[in-house]
């Protein structure tokens, strides 16, 4: 096998963060793209410079202002065609402290760029929304294997109390949680009742839904309650993109015995479906 270049090896490592973002298999990338299961392997791999469609594709699918990856692919397409001068470097470099000064003017100013974009890159990259790699359950419930994890990752950024109402994908909560409960709703959408112990919160998430569709999820803020009453964290679909991926709730506390409930709310109808779990003890 071709040991990727450095160059692409760094884009390959942006983009594997962004398909777990995206929550999708390599099945459901293919489904999701012009691409298919065995280039997006390819691609992932560092094995096959992307097309800049399929860049662009998945910083769709991701939620991913596509400029930091553009830049990447750009490096890594100037090597790839030989058009760039710059000396090899380690893939994925957690920080960029210099440079050497090239002879040419213009050499140094595309080199200086390319240290900017790959630190901004890399502490994205490498603060992301997974520290490792799932399995990632497939629409259907089948559990897809997903590639090689990120080889360092990013501590919780609040605990308890401080997490409340906040984001688990920003706040790094989601990175090793328990799934408690999961649930498959007459529309054909997938919940999940969520909890991190490193965080000391829970959450709700949902795929395979519609623009429209509700997640609202809340939990008991009084110790063995049989029945959440603390405040009701939601997140709605939005567009086809928020369709095309997982949607997460924001958190709320939680603790051993913490009683948690998720309730779907589909677009089309005025029902809904509701599910209960309880954090282990």
């Amino acid at each position: 096998m071709t040991t990727p270049s450095p160059e692409r090896a760094r884009l390959a490592c942006a983009l594997r963060e962004l398909k777990v973002r995206t929550g999708l298999s390599l099945v459901g990338l293919a489904a999701k793209t012009a691409f298919s299961k065995s280039s997006w392997d390819r691609y992932l791999n560092g094995r096959t410079l992307p097309p800049r469609d399929a860049v662009q594709d998945l910083c769709r699918l991701a939620g991913e202002p596509e400029g930091r990856c553009l830049a990447l692919w750009e490096i890594a397409e100037s090597e790839s065609s030989g058009r760039s001068r710059e000396g090899p470097r380690s893939p994925c470099p957690q920080q960029v402290t210099g440079a050497g000064t090239p002879a040419d003017g213009r050499a140094a100013h595309r080199s200086a760029t390319a240290l900017a974009v790959l630190a901004s890159v890399c502490a994205v990259v490498l603060g992301g929304v997974a520290a490792v790699v799932l399995l990632l359950p497939h629409p259907e419930g089948e559990p897809e294997s997903a590639l090689a994890p990120p080889p360092s990752a990013a501590w919780p950024h609040c605990q308890g109390a401080a997490c409340e109402g906040r984001s688990p994908m920003h706040m790094k909560c989601a990175a090793t949680p328990v799934t408690l409960a999961r649930h498959r709703t007459t529309t054909g959408a997938w919940l999940e009742l969520r909890y991190s112990e490193e965080c000391g919160t829970s959450w709700a998430r949902m795929w395979g839904t519609r623009v429209g569709d509700r997640l609202e999820m809340s939990a008991a803020d009084r110790s063995g309650a049989d029945v959440p009453d603390g405040p009701v964290r939601s997140a709605e679909v939005q567009d086809a993109i928020d369709a095309d991926a997982y949607i997460y709730t924001p958190m709320t506390a939680a603790r051993p015995g913490t009683a948690v409930r998720a309730c779907f709310r589909p677009a089309a109808g005025d029902g809904k479906e509701c599910f209960d779990s309880r954090v282990a003890g």
